[in-house]
This record gives structure tokens, C-alpha cells and sequence, in this order.
């Protein structure tokens, strides 16, 4: 068994020629000549080994053709390490080397029924980057097609472009560095589906759809900066997959809001989780990254905001025939045309480059912390249970100061519930699920509350703008408001008393 270490880079078909180009691919050593590598997956009808993560392949290269098993890999930024089994392809499928036990039983007891699934075919350029002693990486430049026929007849295929960096000899760290330089020129994105994965997409006709954030999965037992560095990389991931996708949709009239949506999900997550830690990262790390992602994610706001705008607070609303409906139908038309233009407007910025060179850097950041700080080496039950007691503290002072239900100081208070939530979903590993749970969904509610009283504060300042361009908006946006008055009226008389006793009852850590 060999155990394969890679990272996955996509870019640009046109970008190809600009890769080749670049000093550090081209004093690279070329290994040998430009190959067609034809590959041919199996799985069973059912496709038992997709359900497993187990994927079996043959490749044609030339007149030789392998057989490769390859079992699951978690992948991070688009570094990914797997184990790997390659061996001849006799004409028959041959598992007897595979010595992981849980996928050698899978394996023998369904070799009899696969079956070709899909293929790839794409051209593979190799070369060697060997930057200092001990460092060896090969760069795999690949660019062709997966294809599948349906049940139906249908022939489906979806391109490859992208750059496979893997290590030879060194550490994961050195394809990341790599990955860096390359990127402060190029069109490079972390890519974490396999060419196996896309094919099962393809075949299957699964869309696209938002990446959500993963439930922590840190352990008592790690230091402080490993929990950390666990949980940052999974709110990597829901970035990177976000951020691929609407990459994807780019330009279609149908792009998911939710890509968008969850995108920047991620940058609060990760904003969150650097305050958190901050006392034992480095110097200036966590102010460094908290800026740079504040940056990113303040690309995308509008599109957003209108988005809760048009489906929360003005597609609900049913006149029935008490409002104007000319006033109606011109306020609909308004907010359609501003959350077309702000979603337009987020696709624009959301740019490849920009993402990538990002994602690489702060993957990049993560695997050059050091763990030799006091805080850092400290029990982390008991440095969860500090930060968490300072965000409730926190929360309290701004619920006194929001005793006036001015509408700044509710929403200064909706931000801290949103920290005091992410803090608890952070450390819930650690502590009793039941009632770290329970809290958790009050602390839910109160957040849910607290967003509804800011997005309706939001949208009033939204209608008197656009009122004050066009006076035949204001029956419909009086009435828009009015109609939601009510429950913001309820909400904002009791949205205190339900919080306090979050914020001073028993704490379930």
C-alpha cells in the first residue's frame, strides 16, 4: 500500500497556457512525454463502493493498464492524503493486496458484480519540482473530460482542468508553499472532489448545492491549537465548497443565493473561531485573518440582505386587495431589480484568483502555527470553559445596555448571541450533549429573534430610501411594514426577558 499525499488545484482552461509558462513550471524536470490516460471506474449497480468511499479504477496509459483501489480521504484546502493500492490489470480484478480489512471485505464480496460506471480521459503532462534537499513534488498538469451514458442512452460529460501537486519526498506543508507562490500569478483553486467524485455526480445528476458548516469533532484530549487548527480547516472546507460551486454558476440565471449565503456563513464561523482562540495563536494572527476575511465576505453583503428581504419579510405578505396594487407590483419590481444587481454584483467579485489565493494562504497560515505557547498547551476544557463564560459575560453587559431597545444596541446584542452560539457549537464535544444542546437551541431562538427585529430595522431603512426616489412606493411599503408590525412589536417586548435567562442561568459547561 502506498499512501498518496496531493493537492488539488483547478483553474481556467485558457489559464493552461499562462501554468505552462510560469518559471517555476517550467524549470521543472518533464518527466517523460505528454500521455492520454483513458480510465475506467466500477462500482456496482447499486454502487456499493461509492456508500463505502472506496473507488476502483482501471487506467490505459500506452500499452499498460493498472488496476488502483483508493479508500476515503479527508481533504482540507484541496490537500488530501489517501491510502492507495496500484497494481497490472490482468483482465480481472485482483484485491489481494488490498490489506486495509475493512475494504478488502467490501471489495471481495463484490467483485463479482462490477461494472463500469464512467470514465475519465484527459492529457497528463508531469513534472518534477525538487525546490531544496529532502523536497521532491510532482505537478501533473491534467486537461480532458469525464463521461457517462445514462439508463436512458444519454452521453454526459464535464471538463478536467487542474493541477495535481504531489509529494514525493518532504512534508503536506510543501505542497501548500508551492501551491502559494503559484497562485500570487495564477487562477488556482483548491479543488476537494476527486475526478471519481465528479464522475458519480454525473452520473447520478446531482446538483450542486451549499456546503454547511460541520459539526465540531475536536476531542478533549488535543492542545489547544490542534482544536483550533481542526476547526478552522473544517470552516475551510465549507468555504472552499461554497465558493467552487458558485464559481460554477457563475453567469447562470439560476445561481443558488445559498452558495452566496453559505460562503459567508463561513467567514462568520472562521471570524469567530480566530476571537476565540485569539489568546493562544501568534501575535497579530487572528487581527490579520479576522480583517482579511471581514474583507471578503463584505463582497457579497447586499446580495444577501436582499435575498431576506424579498423572501422573508416581502414574499410572505398578502395583500388581499387591502394594499394598492400598482404600489405592490412597483415595490416587487424594485426589490427584484436590487437583488438581481446586488446577486450580479457578487458573482463579479467573486473571482477564482481571489478565493484561491485566499484559501491558500490561510491553509498556508494554519500548518505553520507553532504549539508553544502556555495557552496554548492548556487544558482544553477548561480554555473552552474560560472563553465561553467571557462571551456570556459579554452578552450580558449588552443586554443591560439594550434595555432601551434602541435598535443599534439589540443588534449589538444579536451579534453576541451569534459569537455565544458559534462558541458553543465550537466546544459542544466537550461537554454533556443534553444539556449543552438544550442551551444551545435557546440560545438559537433568541439569535432567530433578535435577526427578525434587525432585518425588519433594516428593511424600513431600505423602503424610506427608495420611497424617497419614487413616492408611489410608500402605500406598499407602509403596508409592508405594517404587516410584519405586529410580530416585531411581540418579539421586541419580550425578546430581553427571554434571553436573561441564558445569559444568567446555569451554564452547561
Amino acid at each position: 500500500m502506498s499512501h498518496e499525499i496531493e493537492l488539488k488545484l483547478a483553474l481556467p482552461q485558457r489559464a493552461l497556457p499562462a501554468l505552462r509558462r510560469h518559471p517555476l513550471v517550467a524549470a521543472a524536470e518533464k518527466l517523460g512525454p505528454t500521455t492520454t490516460l483513458d480510465n475506467t471506474y466500477f462500482d456496482t449497480p447499486e454502487l456499493a463502493l461509492k456508500a463505502r468511499k472506496v473507488a476502483v479504477r482501471t487506467r490505459r496509459q500506452g500499452r499498460q493498464t493498472l488496476q488502483t483501489v483508493k479508500c476515503a480521504a479527508v481533504s482540507s484546502g484541496g490537500l488530501s492524503s489517501r491510502p492507495e493500492w496500484e497494481q497490472g490489470w490482468t483482465g480481472a480484478f485482483d484485491f489481494s493486496a488490498v490489506d486495509q480489512p475493512e475494504a478488502a471485505r467490501l471489495l471481495a464480496r463484490h467483485r463479482d458484480a462490477l461494472v463500469p460506471v464512467f470514465t475519465t480521459r484527459f492529457r497528463r503532462e508531469t513534472r518534477r519540482h525538487c525546490p531544496e534537499p529532502g523536497v521532491s513534488i510532482l505537478l501533473m498538469i491534467d486537461s480532458g473530460e469525464v463521461s457517462v451514458r445514462t439508463a436512458d442512452g444519454r452521453a454526459l460529460s464535464a471538463p478536467i482542468c487542474e493541477l495535481e501537486l504531489e509529494l514525493e519526498h518532504g512534508r503536506p506543508q510543501d505542497l501548500v508553499e508551492l501551491a502559494c507562490t503559484l497562485a500570487q500569478d495564477l487562477p488556482l483553486m483548491p479543488a476537494d472532489i476527486s475526478k471519481a467524485e465528479r464522475g458519480y455526480r454525473l452520473f447520478l445528476g446531482t446538483p450542486l448545492a451549499p456546503v454547511r458548516a460541520e459539526a465540531s469533532a475536536i476531542e478533549a484530549g488535543q492542545d489547544v491549537v490542534e482544536a483550533f487548527r481542526s476547526l478552522a480547516f473544517s470552516c475551510a472546507r465549507q468555504w472552499q465548497g461554497n465558493a467552487a460551486a458558485a464559481l460554477a454558476q457563475a453567469g447562470a440565471d439560476d445561481i443558488h443565493p445559498d452558495f452566496i449565503h453559505q460562503l459567508r456563513v463561513s467567514q462568520r464561523r472562521l471570524r469567530a473561531l480566530l476571537k476565540l482562540f485569539a489568546p493562544a495563536l501568534p501575535e497579530n494572527f487572528a487581527g490579520t485573518w479576522n480583517a482579511r476575511l471581514r474583507d471578503n465576505a463584505n463582497r457579497f453583503g447586499d446580495a444577501r440582505d436582499l435575498d431576506v428581504f424579498h423572501t422573508e419579510l416581502l414574499a410572505p405578505v398578502t395583500p388581499d386587495r387591502l394594499a394598492d396594487p400598482s404600489s405592490m407590483a412597483a415595490l416587487s419590481d424594485t426589490v427584484c431589480a436590487a437583488r438581481d444587481a446586488a446577486r450580479q454584483f457578487a458573482s463579479h467579485n467573486l473571482d477564482m484568483a481571489t478565493q484561491g489565493r485566499l484559501l491558500l494562504a490561510f491553509t498556508a497560515d494554519l500548518h505553520r502555527l507553532p504549539a508553544a505557547s502556555p495557552a496554548a498547551t492548556a487544558d482544553l476544557r477548561a480554555f473552552a470553559r474560560q472563553r465561553l463564560n467571557r462571551l456570556r459575560k459579554r452578552a450580558r453587559r449588552r443586554a443591560a445596555a439594550a434595555a432601551t431597545l434602541e435598535p443599534t444596541r439589540l443588534h449589538a446584542l444579536r451579534i453576541a448571541f451569534k459569537l455565544l452560539r458559534y462558541g458553543v457549537e465550537f466546544f459542544a464535544p466537550l461537554f454533556p450533549a443534553r444539556t449543552t444542546g438544550r442551551y444551545l437551541d435557546g440560545v438559537v431562538q433568541a439569535q432567530t429573534a433578535l435577526g427578525f427585529l434587525q432585518d425588519v430595522d433594516i428593511a424600513q431603512q431600505r423602503l424610506a430610501a427608495w420611497t424617497a426616489a419614487n413616492p408611489a412606493l410608500a402605500p406598499a411599503a407602509a403596508f409592508v411594514l405594517g404587516w410584519h408590525a405586529p410580530r416585531y412589536a411581540r418579539l421586541r417586548r419580550r425578546v430581553l426577558r427571554e434571553c436573561a435567562p441564558l445569559l444568567e442561568g446555569r451554564k452547561p459547561w
